[in-house]
Parts: structure tokens; sequence; C-alpha cells
């Protein structure tokens, strides 16, 4: 969550802070500012999107070569001016901040009796003054002694007025990186910000220091010696970030996936170790359980995955929810491999889980992730990179959709490994997966059937979805989808708990979602929807041409060109990505940017 661009350059940085945090709004857009040096320190910032901040930059005629901006998802105090970043210290001091510093509380209280005076709610007021209070004339010194007193996750960019073509960063638990350009120097917190100025950047390490000047860089490590960290070339797409024909990123997302799946699978010649890295073999070959952690719309792929694994490869597996893993008392299971999926690999969340994962004992680890520079992808054993492509929607379509591709191709190769996997059944799997493109077209060639179910939902305030089986987890994402965008109230459940609780809730004015797949749990659908129209519940059902549901009086349907199989999941999750989206259209809601949301989650 939250977005930091810093620039120094020759020329005026104001036009790079603006667009970097544009490129990066998706990532929190409660508030957004900046603060630039040119003959002082001048701080802008605006509580509508970055747009406003562009205007205002235009009319005040802001200018400097040195500057940092911001885009915030708001944690501590409300998205107010006066909470806004950067946060200033004695007009000398500016800082913008991601993540939370746990310990702000008793660090206020100091400053305080020190004589600083706050005026925001934010924790990172904290950040600015406690620069100050350390700064004896150099900006690193200071930032280095005001991290060390630092609990929580942090990245941050500092510039003073009394060193004018500097900036200082440091992280811990958030992401930093170091952009080169040609004659000049960057901090941003994603490469994505820094695309239209340089594609060379140097992931900071947990720790690290950076000081950024015009002519050079260096980085510390969290001792304060010197550093060496590889430059990166890295790979971003001007495409990614424009809407094209559609209306909002989330349609454009929604209509990009069979592109995507088609990108995911096509270095996958063959099912085997070598899709995971050099040494997965090895690791793959002697697991013996798999535990699947994520948070949001990945752990509902992890659902997913736990099912293809025992079905397929016969493992034992669960999937928990990253944040919850972090802080029971777990039981190590040394042969077990942890697979932690994330879009971004940013989820603080999964990331925690990650370390306390290999903290408890876990070597064998893999990544399933969209963003190949990610920390998780860095600090993972094995990877499986997802090429979903940039995705600016806060609601997750694509990376949801190519999770899934990930993870099967895991469970056929721990299948293999496991001599569970004939090559008639390899054969079979990878046509069936290479058909999904078409599969997906033909479902989004439905569009205009689930638009009518829209107009219907757009009146309503709640829903319930069921699934069973593989698609119960599908039920969730679908429930995710609606409330995420349209704000209406959405629950999912296994369809055999109806009668354990939730079919009090059923009546004429509850829209009741079913997934109904001609699979081995249809006919106990069945019997599941009936006790729903016996209430007077109106049913939505996304069923396979072949499931025999007809539709009658409060009983609308809609047929899917064809049954999936096994991989049923995925092609039964766009029906439901649409009917979220286009519910949302009619209520007039901000699709791409819902409120109180962000796209990658880097707080706890």
């Amino acid at each position: 969550m939250c977005g930091i661009v810093g620039a120094v350059a020759r020329d005026n940085v104001v036009p790079i802070l603006i667009e970097g945090v544009r490129r990066l709004e998706y990532r929190g857009y409660d508030s957004t500012g900046l603060a630039v040096l040119n003959g002082g320190l001048h701080r802008l910032v605006s509580t509508a999107r970055v747009a406003d901040l562009a205007a205002q930059a235009d009319a005040r005629r802001i200018e400097g070569t040195t500057g940092i901006s911001h885009t915030r998802w708001a944690t501590h105090g409300a998205p107010t001016p006066t909470n806004a970043h950067p946060h200033v210290s004695n007009d000398e001091i500016a800082v913008v901040h991601n993540g939370i510093i746990e310990n702000f509380e008793s660090l206020r209280e100091r400053l305080q009796r020190q004589g600083y005076r706050f005026v925001t709610q934010t924790d990172t007021e904290v950040i600015a003054h406690l620069i100050h209070a350390h700064y004896a004339g150099d900006l690193l010194a200071a930032v280095s002694k005001a991290v060390a007193e630092f609990k929580g996750a942090y990245a941050i960019a500092a510039i003073t007025t009394r060193e004018p073509g500097r900036i200082v960063g440091a992280r811990a638990g958030s992401p930093l990186l170091v952009g080169i350009g040609e004659h000049d120097h960057f901090l941003a917190s994603d490469a994505a910000a820094l695309a239209p100025v340089t594609k060379r950047v140097v992931y900071l390490e947990e720790g690290d220091v950076a000081d950024v000047t015009l002519e050079n860089y260096a980085v510390f490590d969290a001792r304060g010696a010197r550093a060496s960290r590889q430059v990166v070339t890295v790979k971003t797409s001007g495409d990614a970030v424009e809407l094209g024909p559609y209306r909002h990123f989330m349609q454009k997302e929604i209509f990009e996936q069979p592109r995507a799946i088609a990108d995911t699978l096509e270095s996958v010649g063959a099912i085997g170790p070598e899709l995971f890295g050099s040494g997965a073999e090895e690791v793959l070959r002697h697991v013996g359980a798999v535990h699947l952690l994520a948070c949001g719309t990945s752990y509902y792929s992890s659902l997913v995955g736990r099912l293809w694994l025992e079905a397929i490869a016969a493992l034992p597996a669960q999937a928990e929810i990253a944040s919850e893993y972090r802080y029971r008392a777990s039981v190590p299971n040394p042969d077990a491999l942890v697979v932690v999926v994330s879009q971004s690999g940013e989820t603080a969340d999964t990331l925690a889980a990650l370390k306390h994962a290999s903290d408890r004992g876990h070597r064998h680890t893999l990544a399933i992730c969209n963003v190949p520079t990610s920390s998780m992808v860095r600090q993972a054993a094995l990877t499986y990179l997802t090429r979903a492509g940039t995705e600016i929607g806060v609601a997750s379509t694509k990376a949801f959709t190519t999770q899934l591709i990930g993870l099967f191709l895991l469970t056929l190769t721990l299948a293999k490994l496991r001599g569970r996997l004939s090559s008639d059944d390899e054969v079979r799997w990878l046509k069936g997966m290479r058909h999904l493109p078409a599969a997906i077209g033909a479902v989004l060639a439905l569009e205009p059937a689930i638009i009518a179910w829209a107009e219907k939902f757009a009146k309503k305030q709640n829903a319930l979805f069921l699934g069973r089986g593989l698609h119960y987890p599908i039920a969730l994402e679908g429930a995710l989808k609606l409330k995420e965008i349209s704000y209406i109230h959405g629950e999912a459940y296994p369809a055999g708990e109806l009668k354990h609780g939730p079919l009090a809730l059923v009546d004429a004015s509850m829209p009741v979602v079913a997934i109904a797949p001609n699979d081995a749990l249809l006919e106990k659908l069945k019997s599941n929807l009936q006790e729903v129209r016996a209430r007077g519940g109106e049913l939505y059902v996304v069923a396979d041409a072949d499931s025999h549901i007809e539709s009658s009086e409060g009983v609308h349907i809609l047929r899917l060109p064809e049954h999936a199989g096994m991989l049923s999941p995925i092609v039964h999750t766009i029906p439901l990505q649409l009917l979220a989206y286009h519910t949302a259209v009619l209520r007039g809601t901000d699709i791409d940017k819902p409120r109180n949301l962000a796209k990658s989650v880097t707080v706890e």
C-alpha cells in the first residue's frame, strides 16, 4: 500500500514525481502530495487524485531539482490535507513513508517533551521530527539514527533544505529501490513508477539505507557498512497502464485473461520440477506435505490448490490465511513444502508468514508470484512466476486465474514425481490447460447475459454465493469481488452448509448465486438449490451446458459452453468477475479504486 517516488535531477523533478505516483496510485489513493527543494521547502498535497495534485502544481508553478512524492492508503489518521504526506519538521525536513511505525506513540511522547509540536494523527510525523532531532549537518547520519529506533515496517525517503541535491531512503519490511538514470538518480517503492525515466534499479535489502545524490548513490546495510547491491534491468510495459478501449482497468484485465494464461503457459513444454527453478527436483521429490499461505484472493486460489494437491498428487495439503499462521503455535513439518502466493510479492502478512516458516525450520519454500523482482521471489527458495502482467484494478482478476495455473502445474509436477501422473494424463492435462484461453474467450462472449443479471443485483444490498468441492473457493472469490467493488454485502458458503444457518437469510429479496458444473457433486447441489427455492429465494446458476438445470420462475441459468473438468474453477470464476464488475458499473462506484482498499497490502 502507498507509493513513494523521489528524484534528484538537473532539471525540474515535479513532472517525474507526479507521473511516478500516478503510476502507483492504485496502491493507495486516499491522498497524495509532494515536496521539492527550491530556495526552501515547498509542500503540496491533495485529498483528491493525482490529477488534482498535477493541476495544483501547474497552477502554482512549483519547481525543484530535488523532491519526494507520495500516494497514500490511510492507516493512522483520516485522509485529510493535514495527514497527507510528505510530513515536515521545522520547515527543514520532509519525509514520505510506507508502512507502520509500531512504537510511534512512545517516540511521539519523547519528542513532545523535547518541544516538537505535532499537528497530524499519523505515525509518519514522528519520523520527520525524529530525523530533525538527530540532524547535525548530515542527513544520512540522522536517518540512520532515526530508523535504528523504529519498530515496525517502513520504507522512507527524506530531504532537507540544508542539503539540497540529496535524498536519503531506508527500508525494513516495505520495498524501496534506487533508480539509476543517465544524469540523475531516483528512489521509489516500485520500479513501475520510474519506467519513463530509467529501467536500471537497485533493490534495497532489509535494513538498508540509501544515500542518493545527482552524481552518485551509496547503499549501507543495517550495521552501517557500505554494501554492494546488484543493478537490475527491469522490463516494464507502458501499455499496461493505458485503458485502451475499456471503461475501467478491471474490465480490461478481465478480458486480458486468455492472453495472461497463454503467456503464463508459453514456456511450459512438459510437466517437471524445472518449472520452479534450479534445484527444484531435489526439493520437490522429497516433499511429504504442502502448506499454502496467502491472503485475500490469493488465499482463495490456495484453497483450490489444496484440493487439487490432495485429489491429483495424493499429498496432504492445507491452505491458511498468512496473518493467522504467523501468530499461532504451529507444529513444524520439515518434509512440508511451504508455498506462498501473492500477486505483488510484497504482501506484508504473507512475507511475514514466509519468514516465520523459515524461522520455524521450514527449508523448502516456493513463491507463486506475478512480480519477478519482488521481495517474496527474492526470499523464497523456489519460484513460479505467473505472467499476468501489470494488474492495476484493486480487485484481482487475471492475477487470480494465473495463480491457479501455477498451482495446477505444481500439483501435476508433484504428482509426476510421486508416480501418479501417467504420460497420457500429462498430455491430456497440458492440452486442457492450453485450451483454457479459448474456453475463457467463449465465456467472455456471454457478457450481455451477465449484464442482465447485474441489472437485478444492482438494486440489492446482500447476496449469497454457493459452491461445492473445488467450486466453494470460487464462490468465496465471487462474493469477495462483489463486495469489493459494488459495496453489496456478499457471503459464500459450501452449499451443504445452507441448512446449518445461512438458510435463515434466504427470502425473495436475497439473490443466491450457485456454481453448478457437471461434476460428481451436481446432484447434491441440485438438492441444495431446491432448499433455496422452497424458501422463495431467487437463484442465479452458473452451469455447464450439460448440467441439466432448467430455467423457471425464480431460476436464472447462465450456461457455459463446455465443462473443463478439474480446471473448471478457472473457467467458472470469469462470470462472477463480470457480474461484480457490471453491478458496480450500474451502482456508479469507483471500480478500479474502491473505497478503503488498495492494491498491494504492505502493512499488517
